[in-house]
């Protein structure tokens, strides 16, 4: 594990944020040039069936040491960071956190505080890999990368641990909803999976927010203010007027666990034109569908009252991935007992979001999620205990020799 936080702290430097207005895969290029780099990373550790597609979705094979068939595991993380905020000139720095709020940025009043997360005081009298307060730091999911790669590593240089084929699949664009998109399950060849793309330590997860995207459309017809009356259409009053008849409660600062929410994530607009941007998340199907015929409706009463002015645009990004695991709940288990023996206690919980492995799931990959450390995503205040990453890269080489063993 020697070269697990010198693996992240040179990551974290490659800016990776996925746009999803380019229509592009990978969505930007600083995914591909991250890529590249882990490619010849992957070389240099003597991996088979290295792979790095046009797209962006990197492979590799570390072939396996048994004399007996053993399934072949996946372990996946996706390269790209949150559109959120900014990945450009991450500047981590590792803190001896004794407690108490950690100045982040001095100059900017930019202040990690317990009384704002409180989940600081569980790492008290470790170190923690925090941010200079003006870019997200990219645990979320370089963390995963790190991980996975120095258990891999762990693993060659103990070869008298016994494993089967271990697959490996780094992919762009998850951020934005479509990592899984051009992941090509088949080629992978990967009995089943998990993506190293979870929080806080012990997270173990199988349920994932049903998602969906809206973009509500509103059309206006400018004039001049003075001439006005009975003649202009404020396209920006509209669509804050049908903003305000979703549910106020049913947003995400106002909900949890398992209950659902409307979240508007974008408003651009001009008299003539406004745009409102929203997802869509349930964890159980037939309210997320209820969810998406309610924006219809919403719309439908909008052009009631402003004929031909909304127009919706609807689209599915993922599903919730638990259908696909029940069957299989043996890679669960396999996942708690591994966390056991690397003295984790393993925390099942729903996602309240979404992972490449929902997608994959779905593609026929059953790929659950795991920790990888992060806290805070998305965001200047994102940390990631050094322990946290230490324990999630045990527990993949836990997973290997669990499945050797049966």
């Amino acid at each position: 594990m020697n070269n697990l936080v010198e693996r992240f702290l040179r990551y974290v430097k490659f800016d990776t944020q996925s746009d999803e207005l380019t229509n592009l895969t990978p969505s930007t290029p600083g995914q591909m040039v991250f890529a590249q780099a882990l490619e010849k990373e992957l070389q240099q550790m003597g991996l088979a069936d290295i792979s790095l597609d046009e797209n962006g979705y990197l492979f590799a094979t570390l072939p396996g040491n048994c004399d007996h068939p053993v399934p072949t595991l996946g372990f996946i993380a996706h390269m790209d960071t949150a559109p959120d905020m900014s990945g450009h000139d991450v500047k981590p720095r590792i803190v001896d956190y004794q407690g108490g709020p950690i100045t982040l940025n001095a100059e900017q009043g930019i202040v990690l505080d317990p009384a704002q997360f409180p989940e600081l005081n569980d790492y008290v009298g470790q170190q923690l890999i925090v941010t200079d307060g003006t870019t997200l730091l990219g645990a979320d999911d370089k963390a995963g990368i790190a991980e996975i790669l120095s258990a891999v590593e762990w693993l060659q240089q103990h070869p008298e641990v016994k494993h089967g084929d271990i697959r490996i699949g780094f992919n762009p664009d998850e951020e934005i909803g479509l990592g899984a998109h051009h992941f090509d399950v088949e080629r992978f060849g990967a009995d089943w999976a998990y993506t190293m793309d979870g929080g806080a330590v012990g997270e173990l997860e199988y349920e994932n927010f049903n998602a969906a995207s809206a973009r509500i459309t509103f059309r206006g017809l400018n004039v001049h203010p003075g001439a006005a009356k009975h003649k202009m259409l404020n396209s920006i009053r509209v669509a804050n007027q049908f903003a305000i008849m979703l549910p106020r409660w049913e947003t995400p600062e106002h909900t949890e666990g398992y209950e659902g929410f409307y979240h508007l994530i974008s408003f651009q607009g001009t008299v003539e034109k406004t745009t409102l941007t929203y997802i869509l998340r349930d964890h159980d199907r037939a309210r997320f569908e209820s969810r998406k015929r309610e924006i219809e409706h919403l719309c439908h009463k909008v052009n009631c009252e402003f004929p031909g002015c909304a127009e919706a645009e609807i689209k599915d990004q993922y599903y919730n991935m638990r259908e696909k695991i029940e069957p299989v709940m043996h890679i669960i288990e396999v996942a708690e007992q591994a966390m056991k023996n690397a003295g984790v206690t393993p925390r099942v919980q729903p996602i309240r979001g979404g992972t490449d492995g929902a997608q994959l799931s779905f593609k026929g990959l059953p790929c659950p999620n795991i920790f990888a450390g992060g806290m805070n995503m998305h965001g200047r205040y994102e940390y990631v205990p050094i322990p946290s990453m230490e324990k999630a890269s045990q527990t993949i080489i836990e997973i290997c020799k669990i499945v050797a063993q049966k």
